[in-house]
């Protein structure tokens, strides 16, 4: 993840495949097309490798390349500060935060099953999946980290507010 928390650098390891194609998934689970920038792909050997780009009207970008094994890097845009992907096999995958941003408050943030979450000397965390279909990722900074502190304060207060009344109206319990 990029420092702005707009943005994100991926880096995927393929084996004997053709074609990559840069999709994000929607609410149904459909393939939903994402602009993506700085596109490489890296032989084994690493050495840069030509690809053919297609773009369709409506459909996710694909590129095309002899089969082969390689690895493909890009960046593409973060929203709502949620983070996904879903493949066809299973992957390790690595998110790799700055420091301004979390994921250990679980009243803002969410984590699908499965991850490993480390936090380092220099407030950066990375959370780690080994040998997964799909990964989930819904991280915060701490101006919303601050908001839902102040939120629950503020319903606290509340609640002692409407309680006051109640707890002064009681009768005292006879004998």
């Amino acid at each position: 993840m990029l420092p702005n928390g707009t943005s994100y650098t991926a880096s995927v390891d393929l084996a004997g495949a053709s074609k990559y194609m840069f999709a994000d998934t929607g609410i149904l689970g459909e393939n939903v097309p994402i602009t993506v920038t700085n596109v490489t792909l890296i032989a084994e050997n690493g050495t840069p490798v030509n690809f053919n780009w297609t773009i369709m009207w409506s459909a996710p970008s694909v590129i095309t390349f002899p089969k082969g094994n390689y690895t493909v890097t890009y960046i593409a845009p973060l929203h709502d500060n949620h983070l996904q992907g879903n493949y066809l096999s299973p992957y390790s995958v690595n998110v790799t935060m700055p420091g301004e941003y979390d994921v250990r408050n679980p009243l803002l943030a969410g984590i699908s099953t499965g991850a490993n979450v480390t936090r380092f000397q220099d407030n950066s965390t990375q959370v780690t999946w080994n040998k997964t279909m799909s990964f989930d990722l819904r991280f915060y900074d701490q101006n919303r980290e601050e908001l839902l502190y102040m939120f629950a304060e503020f319903m606290v207060i509340l609640a002692v507010i409407l309680l006051m009344p109640f707890l002064l109206m009681r009768k005292p319990p006879q004998n």
